[in-house]
């Protein structure tokens, strides 16, 4: 997404981007950025990379789109390469970033955005734009006027983007679709589309994302559309073609944002007394594949019936 971003705003903004993976980082530097986009099309793209904080400029913005695990040093590096008057803008997976970043560089310069644009790296130097979305950015008091321009920047780079009160409905919208699709795609590694081709995957998708929405309402949140179960079919069919985030990191074996999704949702619903066992039995077969590199043995620790249920996928696995 960082990728993504860069790409679509570099003829229009002075833009660095800074990151952690070499590659991409040499190809960048040695021969732009290269975005193939829905349509097929391919145009190429050049702009400052750097691992380097020292040399970055001051910032009137800062856009973290870092998984989950690395917020903590984004959000560290953000304080320091912050202009006296910018902001730091979150437009991250899961709960919990825009806290985190708070936490940093103060409240007043914290700002919640959040995404539904998708990207995916097929290599160092090559980016897919996966599919337009809807960008939201919440206002905030004192800092109207840069985020109205931030807004303004990001639709005339092709983003279609709006400013909001509030983000609360938004964020426990997408994130009850990401419930429902990334920890399967990624158990299963399919792409998004074969979860709503089966009786058995879109069982337990539409389980995790009603229980994500059962824990908004139980905070006072109703989401952005009527059916979580509806939602998450229509995603998955409108991205068939796309691989997950929490899909790609497993393959790559990097940390996921099980977290942050799962995790956090988990969490909170025990507080509220909303029972998740889905998003938990997710949760703990991640996590297994993760440590162990398999999760198949860690069925036998999931209750009945949802042992029959995560049972019935196994033949689904990409082998």
């Amino acid at each position: 997404m960082g990728s993504l971003f860069a790409c679509r705003l570099s003829s229009l903004a002075t833009i660095v981007m800074l990151g952690t993976w070499p590659e991409q980082l040499i190809k960048v530097k040695d021969r732009g950025l290269l975005m193939q986009h829905p349509n097929g099309q391919e145009t190429l793209h050049y702009f400052s990379s750097t691992n380097r904080l020292d040399e970055v400029g001051k910032s009137d913005v800062v856009m973290l789109l870092v998984k989950t695990w690395q917020t903590p040093r984004a959000v560290e590096q953000a304080k320091r390469i912050l202009s006296s008057t910018g902001i730091a803008v979150t437009l991250q997976n899961g709960l919990g970033n825009l806290q985190a970043m708070a936490s940093y560089i103060g409240d007043e310069r914290a700002i919640q955005g959040i995404t539904s644009d998708g990207a995916m790296m097929i290599e160092p130097g090559l980016v897919r734009h996966a599919g337009h979305g809807l960008t939201h950015i919440a206002m905030k008091e004192g800092r109207q006027e840069l985020i109205s321009r931030l807004v303004m920047l990001l639709n005339s780079a092709g983003f279609n983007t709006k400013s909001v009160e509030s983000t609360d409905s938004l964020i426990w919208g997408k994130l009850a679709v990401n419930a429902g699709i990334n920890p399967l795609t990624a158990l299963l590694q399919v792409t998004n589309g074969v979860l709503a081709n089966y009786p058995s995957t879109r069982d337990l998708m539409c389980g995790a994302a009603e229980e994500t929405a059962a824990t908004a309402r139980a905070q006072g949140i109703e989401l952005p559309y009527k059916s979580a179960s509806e939602r998450v079919m229509e995603v998955a069919q409108a991205t068939a073609q796309n691989r997950s985030s929490m899909a790609q990191d497993i393959t790559r074996g990097m940390p996921t944002e099980i977290d942050s999704i799962s995790g956090a949702i988990v969490k909170i619903a025990r507080n509220k007394g909303v029972e998740t066992p889905i998003n938990q039995a997710l949760f703990t077969l991640i996590k297994s594949q993760i440590k162990t590199g398999e999760w198949r043995s860690s069925i036998e620790l999931l209750p009945q019936p949802l042992k029959a249920k995560i049972e019935a996928i196994i033949p689904i696995a990409r082998k």
